[in-house]
C-alpha cells in the first residue's frame, strides 16, 4: 500500500497514522450520543474494530517491536493532535464538536434533537436522573461533547449537574 518493504517500521507508522485519522474521523462522524453511551454492543464493536484495525497497522509484522511501534505511535499521533488542536481553534471545533441545546425554558428544541439523534423519551429518562419530573421545571438541558446531559433547572441558582445520557440505541 505505501510502497515500502512490508515489517519495516516506517510502513507500521504510516499504517498506524492513517489508521489513528480513519478512526478519528469515524468516531466524530458517529456524534456525542455514540461517544456518551457505552453498552454491551458498543463494547463489542469496539473490541472488534482494535482487532481489525491491529492488522492494519502492523501488516505481516506481529513481533513485539511492531506492536510497541503501533502503540508509540498513536501515542505520540495522539498527543500532536491534541497539541495543534488546542492552538487551532476551528481543529478544535471540527474535532471535538460542540453542545447542543436539547430544552430551552421547558420546550424541547426538536431540531437539536433529530440533528442528534436523540428521543424526547431519553431526554425524559435524563431529567428524571437528575430529579426533574416535569420539563417546565427545566431552564435548560445540553448534550455537551462528551455525550453528557448537563440540565439547569428553573430555580436553579448555579451550578449544573451531569449525567451520561442512556437509553436504547438502534443497533445500526
Amino acid at each position: 500500500m505505501f510502497n515500502l518493504d512490508p515489517g519495516t517500521l516506517g510502513e507500521i507508522i504510516l499504517r498506524t497514522v492513517s489508521v489513528y485519522f480513519v478512526l478519528l474521523f469515524g468516531l466524530r462522524i458517529a456524534g456525542k450520543r455514540e461517544l456518551g453511551q457505552m453498552t454491551a454492543f458498543d463494547l463489542v464493536v469496539i473490541l472488534i474494530i482494535s482487532n481489525a484495525v491491529q492488522n492494519a497497522m502492523v501488516g505481516p509484522d506481529v513481533s513485539l517491536t511492531g506492536g510497541i511501534t503501533a502503540a508509540l505511535t498513536l501515542l505520540v499521533v495522539n498527543r500532536i493532535v491534541n497539541l495543534i488542536a488546542q492552538r487551532v481553534p476551528w481543529l478544535r471545533q471540527e474535532i471535538t464538536g460542540s453542545p447542543s441545546l436539547l430544552v430551552h425554558e421547558g420546550a424541547l428544541v426538536e431540531e437539536n434533537l433529530k440533528r442528534e439523534g436523540v428521543t424526547p423519551d431519553e431526554v425524559m429518562q435524563a431529567l428524571r436522573e437528575h430529579g426533574v419530573d416535569d420539563l417546565q421545571q427545566i431552564k435548560a438541558a445540553v448534550l455537551e461533547v462528551d455525550g453528557t446531559i448537563s440540565v439547569i433547572s428553573s430555580d436553579a441558582t448555579s451550578g449544573r449537574t451531569r449525567r451520561r445520557l442512556r437509553g436504547r440505541k438502534p443497533m445500526g
